[in-house]
């Protein structure tokens, strides 16, 4: 359902970056099929932080700048409306010349009608596009 909350238990949550305008024009670009949009900007002394939102509104995925380099790889999945939605996605990274780590499928492991595109981001995180529906007729 789109426009719901990211997760019941989790409000909202965000990643630091290196450069916030690089990433936000990432994140705008790969995933505006899924309906997400800047929602809010704190400007700061040398960058600033934006709160990204769906279709609700609610910025819930923040990105505000890093204050050291990065070690670890996150994993963020951006629920998508339908499956003509992931495959946006994946046209708008291939566009772009974005890292496509999987290319759009049906990921029966995870549950059946999972469909997901899979991303580098520039900062080196796995994102991804996904929809929960029933398999393609």
């Amino acid at each position: 359902m789109v426009g719901a909350r990211v997760l019941g238990m989790i409000d909202h949550f965000g990643i630091q970056v290196a450069d916030v305008e690089s990433s936000l024009r990432f994140y705008l670009r790969m995933f505006a099929a899924c309906g997400v949009r800047e929602a809010i900007r704190i400007p700061l002394p040398a960058q600033c932080v934006v709160g990204l939102s769906g279709p609700a509104g609610q910025p819930q995925f923040w990105l505000s700048p890093a204050g050291g380099a990065e070690t670890r790889e996150l994993h963020v999945a951006f629920q998508a409306p339908d499956r003509a939605a992931v495959d946006a996605v994946h046209a708008a990274a291939v566009g772009a010349g974005a890292q496509v780590l999987h290319a759009p499928r049906e990921w029966p492991e995870y549950h059946p009608g999972y469909y997901g595109v899979f991303l580098r981001d520039p900062d080196g995180h796995n994102v991804e596009a996904v929809h929960h529906g029933g398999a393609a007729a």
